[in-house]
């Protein structure tokens, strides 16, 4: 998968939060940076297709194929700590109910994710008991282990504890190569030393 932007931009009533940004995203890991409040959220949103851009345009490829705008969902997954889950599904459930809308990677069952998860000992509780940490490890979980072609993730390890942000980094690593990431972050550690630096400070 490929995203292209051409002379992107996004404002709220008088104030743009950036603009005329041109790039191409591939099959690469990219750290999108900058200070809280800066965009990085408002960027992803457009990129994955939620919030529409205040100016420019944005073409999906699927190989030499353009997807519409409307159909990008199936070729993405998302993590976010404001993303909601569904409070009165267990985590089987919950993962259950995800997977019926993505195809799960490498053909892994519901017990096999959950595993690697690591949340074994909560798979029949449900997710309204869910701590907030136990919550974003759910999302980067459900992110990490969708077949997609490309995978959002924004402030990552938000609600974390040390063990889990080393779980989440291991994860990220194991993505495989032909998969497109993005990752919205002031944090260093939230992203590996290769990613392609994205700075939104320099589009205001």
């Amino acid at each position: 998968m490929k995203i292209e932007v051409s002379n992107l931009g996004k404002r709220f009533n008088r104030e743009w939060i950036f603009k005329n940004l041109n790039f191409q995203f591939t099959k690469n890991t990219y750290a999108v940076i900058g200070p809280n409040g800066s965009g990085k959220s408002t960027l992803l949103q457009i990129l994955w297709g939620q919030m529409l851009p205040s100016k420019g345009e944005i073409t999906y490829w699927y190989g030499q194929q353009i997807i519409p705008a409307d159909e990008v969902y199936p070729h993405v997954s998302i993590a976010t700590p404001y993303l909601e889950l569904i409070d009165e599904f267990t985590l089987t459930e919950m993962v259950d109910f995800h997977f019926h809308f993505k195809k799960p990677g490498q053909g892994k069952s519901t017990a096999e994710l959950i595993e690697l998860f690591e949340l074994t000992h909560a798979r029949d509780k449900v997710i309204s008991n869910f701590s907030s940490g136990m919550r974003q490890r759910l999302k980067l979980g459900l992110a990490f282990y969708s077949d997609v072609s490309a995978i959002f993730l924004d402030e990552p390890t938000t609600n974390l504890d040390k063990k889990a942000i080393d779980w989440y980094r291991q994860h990220l690593a194991a993505i495989p190569a032909e998969t497109m990431v993005i990752i919205a972050s002031n944090q260093e550690h939230e992203y590996p030393g290769t990613a392609i630096k994205l700075d939104i400070l320099n589009y205001k």
